[in-house]
């Protein structure tokens, strides 16, 4: 039952009678609480976010708050004090401040809550939208605005949302990096003074930083206990999440889009709505934010049909690259076909009619079989890989053109260009991105997906590809005086594009790709199946990323190919059985020419590819615990994956360091029945590689947890893959 509360106190003040009024808002899920309040002069007030409150505590919260911190509910820009602001706007006047008061409150059977709020001089209208998803423990936050005034407004920062936290020993999770090098791990505790994370790439969100982070309540982040609360910014575009520390005694965290360099221009009678913040809190430290976000991706859309398997395919690149030979290809296919395989998908390298895509420096745009490559054009492959019982995949990368291109040389007025100055091109020297500001070019891009899908409806699978950032800061669509609305706009552009494909082909599967795993947001996810984490393959330096990664996002929507050795990208020589069982941990695929491999290799391919179609459903929809990390002391790292009812467990172990009399730990498994037994299974055994268990073994939960397995672990990149069931 959501809580309404109502208080009126009488003040006596030189013998003249006041009445303070006070309202409060909460928002809950089953275990959390946000509350705000209304108070006198109907302004809007923050109190609480945190584990639920009963009603004496509630009351408790309420009257031990300290005066001297006055924390606004969404702070503005004139009348906050002095304080840090969410939202500063320009009105059609040139006036830069706003002063909102409460007008309203709409609750929601669903227990949604909207705050209507206007300023108390202009017809503006700022309205703060509240969603709860009560099993998953996550709120979502966000602002809709509202221009009522006869010109336009301008708006210079215009944050999502606003969450203060409580000075302490509070410290912070964030993920940063690079191409082939994401979702590194960094933890640092919160200091005095503004910390920043943005990106500016324009069309990706996500290579150098991330929209996501985690903020432990309790000193230095644990991974399965602690006050934690994670916050992820749904947005695909620029983005700033903001910590300002003062000496006021709180931090303060703004996230939203990065209004720089230009803010927004909002034209008389429209509503901008701003991107979501998904918020959770959880008592069991980073573990438990992950899983609560793992279970609302999963169970409310966030991640698209995530209730059908991820299909094991095999991916072209890395085996061929951009030489595509039709003999070649159906090598490929057959080959993978014998391994258990369920998809293939060609990559980059298979279109372009006039200007033959044999290098990355034309073509796009141009989506048109080469038939120099491919006589039978796809069609022919398609009919190879169905007969050999699989599915088909393509490789795309829609919102891009090239100088070397019909689409360019038809539509140079397509692409995002500042008039008058030269051209600065991307990837290959050549690349450019398509407006999608644009009406017409929306349409082109929703046509090209629809042709291509509706004239092959057999295609099961995209690989959506975005490998140019923002360069051209100019739209030959958009008026002279909405030039600053670009970043923003372009994104509403490739949503709607997105959303107008997904309701003509709602069972394709797409892999959201930026470059590797520049692109991947929960602002996009809600369209895409699963996502490319990182064009780095190297299975060692996947253990890092994949563990970032799986921070915010389930596990089985993560891509996760075993390839070749030495690495493409490292040249790092690592066994097959340890790039077997990294790829495991998340959506299995291959991505190199399996002729390459000896027999001993086919053969162990096989056996894991038959051990990964038994374990997926519990990969798919089991829950993942995140025990050794590989950023600690211990030079190991291992997760755990556990069913539903707890009927079955995966352990998965990894050794990251190596070095003489080393102290391996031992691997201590959580939240199973501690009455209950188990036996344990090894799987993906490769000859001549000793066993880390013996099969049938059987242990106590109360031991595996207390205690744990002893494995040996002695070579480099040994790796581990038990099964453990109840009895």
């Amino acid at each position: 039952m959501k809580l309404i509360k109502t208080i009126l106190s009488v003040v006596f003040l030189q013998g003249v009678q006041f009445f303070a009024f006070s309202e409060e808002i909460s928002i809950e899920t089953s275990n959390t609480l946000m509350l705000l309040e209304r108070v006198e002069g109907d302004t809007l007030k923050f109190v609480y976010y945190g584990p639920r409150l009963d009603r004496i505590d509630q009351d408790r919260l309420l009257r031990e708050k300290d005066p001297s911190i006055v924390l606004y509910g969404y702070p503005v820009f004139g009348t906050s004090d002095g304080a840090p602001y969410a939202m500063q706007m320009e009105h059609a006047d040139g006036n830069q401040t706003l002063d909102l008061k409460v007008t309203g409150i709409d609750r929601r059977p669903d227990g949604s809550v909207d705050i209507n709020m206007a300023d108390r001089l202009f017809p503006v209208s700022v309205k703060l939208r509240y969603k709860p998803y009560e099993g998953s423990d996550v709120i979502e936050s966000w602002v809709e605005v509202k221009n009522g005034e006869e010109g336009a407004v301008r708006l210079h920062r215009f944050d999502s949302s606003f969450l203060p936290i409580e000075q302490g020993d509070v410290w912070l999770s964030r993920l940063h990096g690079d191409w082939a090098s994401e979702a590194t791990l960094v933890e640092e505790p919160l200091r005095p003074g503004m910390l920043q994370i943005k990106t500016t790439d324009g069309a990706r969100s996500s290579h150098y930083a991330r929209p996501e982070v985690m903020i432990s309540l309790d000193g230095k982040p644990c991974e399965n206990k602690g006050r934690t609360i994670g916050a992820a910014l749904e947005w695909s575009g620029n983005f700033s999440l903001r910590f300002d520390t003062e000496s006021r005694r709180v931090h303060r965290f703004f996230a939203g889009v990065l209004a720089e360099p230009s803010g927004y221009v909002l034209d008389p009678d429209s509503v901008l709505v701003l991107p979501r913040v998904a918020y959770t809190y959880s008592r069991n430290g980073k573990g438990g934010v992950s899983r609560n976000f793992h279970s609302w991706a999963k169970t409310e859309g966030k991640v698209y049909r995530t209730d059908r398997p991820r299909d094991i395919l095999l991916n072209s690149w890395e085996g061929v690259y951009l030489n595509i030979k039709e003999p070649v290809i159906e090598k490929m296919v057959n080959d993978w076909s014998a391994l258990g395989g369920e998809l293939f998908v060609l990559d980059d390298g298979w279109f372009g009619d006039k200007y033959p895509r044999n290098v990355d420096n034309s073509s796009l745009g141009d989506w048109r079989t080469d038939r120099r490559k491919l006589p039978h054009g796809i069609e022919g492959l398609i009919k190879t890989t169905q007969d050999k019982g699989m599915k088909f995949g393509l490789w795309i990368e829609p919102e891009f053109t090239n100088v070397r291109s019909k689409l360019y040389e038809t539509h140079p007025d397509w692409v995002l260009r500042a008039g008058g100055r030269p051209l600065r091109y991307g990837r290959g020297g050549t690349q450019m991105i398509l407006d999608m500001t644009n009406p017409e070019v929306r349409d082109f891009v929703v046509n090209l997906v629809d042709s291509l899908l509706s004239g092959h409806p057999e295609i099961a699978y995209l690989k959506w590809d975005c490998n140019t950032f923002l360069l051209n800061y100019g739209s030959s669509s958009l008026p002279a005086d909405r030039q600053t609305n670009i970043y923003f706009d372009y994104h509403k552009g490739l949503t709607d594009a997105l959303k107008r494909i997904r309701a003509k082909h709602p069972d394709v599967a797409i892999q959201n790709c930026g470059g590797g795993g520049g692109r991947y947001n929960y602002g996009l996810m809600p369209y895409f199946d699963e996502f490319w984490v990182s064009d780095n393959t190297d299975a060692w330096q996947r253990v890092f990323i994949q563990w970032g990664a799986s921070m915010f996002y389930p596990p089985h929507v993560m891509g996760q190919h075993v390839s070749a050795s030495p690495s493409h990208q490292t040249g790092r020589i690592i066994p097959m059985k340890f790039r077997f069982d990294v790829a495991m941990s998340g959506r299995l695929g291959m991505e190199m020419l399996p002729s390459a491999m000896t027999e001993t290799e086919r053969d162990f391919a096989r056996k894991a590819i038959a051990n990964y179609k038994e374990i997926r459903p519990l990969i798919q929809n089991g829950e993942q615990y995140r025990l050794l990390s590989p950023y600690g002391d211990s030079g190991m790292a291992s997760m755990e994956y556990l069913s539903a009812d707890g009927s079955e467990a995966i352990l998965f172990a990894y050794k990251m360091k190596h070095y003489q009399n080393q102290v391996i730990p031992r691997f201590r498994l959580v939240a199973l029945d501690p009455d209950a037994i188990y036996s344990v299974e090894e799987l993906n055994i490769y000859p001549g590689v000793g066993r880390q268990v013996a099969d049938g073994e059987k242990y106590s939960g109360r031991y595996l947890m207390e205690n744990g397995l002893r494995l040996s672990m002695g070579s480099e990149y040994s790796s581990s893959l038990i099964r453990l069931k109840r009895l």
